[in-house]
């Protein structure tokens, strides 16, 4: 199993973060490995490469209904998914821009459905953060892999399966709203320093509405502290959540514990 922290247009500075972990009975997740990937070819060819996996991908994995409906653009998951990658960002920008130039203030974005219970950014927004160019980019990749997307789409690999993961709503569960992470250099402060470290023993204590605790080495621990971004432990975050929907692969709908009624278009993201 693992948790990717993603970028729509990494780099070897800021790279695509893949946790990778294992289950050791029923409630502890070793962290193995941290793996990254400059180049978002270089991940598609990973996740190629690797046989069997089920990972947790901080990226939205489709669009809004409401906003979909708006476009009119298709009402399946998959042709929809064609359509959106035979567009330039440019295009991208200009399209959600219109949209929500024509929408009043409080309400210029579409949301899905998950996005209330999950705290997420709607998918459609293309800065701070950029999470439309991530679906752009991540999805595609997704499907040349034949993963799986449990509620989306049924793939050519049942041993690959891809889940929607979203870091913030775990952490915001074990250390509320507290920041811990920054990409401005002025801001990686020693608050935010130490707001990784409670994270950190947050996990490893356990988080009670997932029924896992983080299993770390000392020097895997200080590494994680010690990134200013927040990317490994964004991509850890991740990984615990696919941990848990693994545990419930079998469970009733499309399973992985994502709900029995969840929007075939919108998707959900897992354990929200």
């Amino acid at each position: 199993m693992f948790g990717c922290d993603f970028s729509s247009a990494p780099t070897a500075r800021k790279p695509i973060v893949i946790a990778a972990g294992e289950l050791a009975g029923t409630d502890r997740l070793v962290l193995g490995s941290l793996q990254r990937f400059s180049t978002l070819d270089d991940w598609g060819d990973w996740l190629r490469a690797t046989p069997a996996w089920t990972g947790g991908f901080d990226f939205p994995f489709s669009l809004p209904r409401e906003l979909v409906e708006h476009l009119r653009w298709p009402r399946q998951w998959e042709p929809l998914i064609a359509h959106y990658a035979s567009l330039g960002r440019a295009e991208i920008r200009e399209t959600f821009a219109a949209f929500c130039a024509a929408r009043p203030a409080g309400g210029k974005f579409a949301h899905r459905a998950t996005d209330g219970p999950a705290g997420s950014s709607p998918s459609m927004k293309w800065v701070n953060p950029p999470v439309a160019y991530m679906l752009h980019a991540g999805v595609p990749r997704l499907l040349a892999a034949g993963a799986r997307i449990p509620g989306l789409h049924a793939g050519r690999s049942a041993d690959r399966v891809a889940l929607e993961a979203y870091p913030g709503l775990l952490a915001r569960e074990l250390i509320g709203r507290r920041s811990y992470k920054s990409d401005d250099l002025q801001k990686q402060t020693p608050e935010r320093r130490a707001a990784r470290a409670d994270l950190l023993a947050a996990l490893e204590a356990g988080s009670p509405r997932l029924g896992l605790r983080l299993v770390l080495a000392k020097s895997q621990r200080a590494e994680l502290v010690a990134d200013a971004r927040g990317d490994d432990i964004d991509a850890v975050l991740c990984l615990l959540q696919a941990a848990w929907g693994q545990q419930r692969a079998g469970s009733p709908g499309p399973g992985h514990g994502l709900p029995e009624n969840l929007d075939p278009l919108e998707g959900w993201i897992v354990s929200a």
